[in-house]
């Protein structure tokens, strides 16, 4: 048990140290390219903090406990939406563009009534509803990178100059860092919760998702820290898209899943988040950090509801 903690602990660190390389790098890459931070946090940053959420629902889905691949899917974008962006509103409030609230926001709340709809309705994800999930990728990604250039947003905050290979090699090291991180995060914190007993879908929700959140929440908290709303919330709301249309998606063309232990309060608690965050962006389009403490107490009352379903 005593080696499983210290995985824990090497793995918190090692993602912390890979988020701030990689906000810097993210940051510089799009004042280089003169592209908006929130393109490179829906693109480039969300596939990159995605990573562990990919590798582990694959493996989940090929091994057949569809449980642990959709429950991190889902318990992931819960941490996304409430506790990352929560905790991120309190450490700085953050500043939300328009286009945000009219596209990216939207988009996350059909991707996920969309993967409810489907799975709920017979409790299978086919190989139909995969390539339904992808054909959906295809046009959030081509609608992000429609209008990719920077028209004059103000979500940019004054970086350190950096060459575009500097940029782009702390982008690598910084995700390496985060993936390893996880990774080794998920693997001890996994081991200490099958030994006290908790079921696999109860894991996928809590566990491995908020071990597979930990780049998702380091980069966030780092970049609202700095001042860079777009690289924060772009990061939040392209990794839930991409966790459902691409990872789940690609898991279930390969691997279709029949899917037990999520339940329908589960995915009410997905889509009501992010619903939730839609109402707060609205707001004089800004999150404030009274609005990070509400969702982050109601993400602590979901998983207090949780954990008292298995005592």
């Amino acid at each position: 048990m005593l080696l499983q903690i210290g995985m824990i602990v090497a793995g918190v660190v090692l993602v912390l140290w890979g988020a701030d390389r990689l906000t810097d790098g993210a940051v510089a890459l799009a004042e280089r390219m003169k592209i908006s931070q929130i393109v490179i946090g829906l693109t480039i940053v969300a596939v990159g903090t995605s990573a562990p959420e990919f590798c582990v629902s694959l493996v989940s889905a090929l091994k057949g406990t569809a449980d642990l691949a959709v429950g991190n899917v889902v318990g992931s974008n819960i941490f996304n939406a409430m506790l990352i962006t929560g905790v991120a509103a309190m450490v700085a409030p953050m500043t939300i563009l328009p286009s945000t609230v009219r596209k990216d926001i939207p988009i996350a709340v059909v991707a996920s009534l969309a993967l409810t709809i489907m799975v709920l309705t017979d409790g299978d994800l086919s190989r139909l509803d995969a390539a339904m999930l992808l054909v959906g990728f295809i046009g959030f990604m081509w609608l992000t990178l429609h209008g990719a250039k920077d028209k004059g947003s103000d979500d940019t905050a004054p970086s350190k100059t950096l060459s575009v290979g500097r940029a782009l090699l702390m982008l690598v090291v910084g995700l390496a860092c985060l993936v390893a991180g996880s990774n080794i995060f998920v693997d001890g914190a996994t081991e200490v919760a099958a030994r006290l007993g908790v079921s696999e879908a109860v894991i996928g929700l809590t566990v491995v998702a908020g071990g597979t959140s930990l780049p998702e929440l380091a980069t966030s908290v780092v970049a609202a820290r700095k001042g860079n709303s777009g690289i924060a919330i772009g990061n939040v709301l392209g990794s839930n898209v991409m966790n459902i249309l691409l990872i789940l998606g690609g898991a279930g063309l390969i691997c279709p899943m029949t899917v037990v232990g999520i339940t329908t309060v589960d995915f009410a608690v997905l889509t009501g988040s992010i619903l939730l965050l839609w109402l707060f962006a609205n707001t004089k389009l800004t999150l404030a950090r009274w609005e990070g403490v509400v969702l982050t107490v109601l993400f602590l009352a979901y998983m207090t509801w949780l954990v008292a379903q298995v005592v």
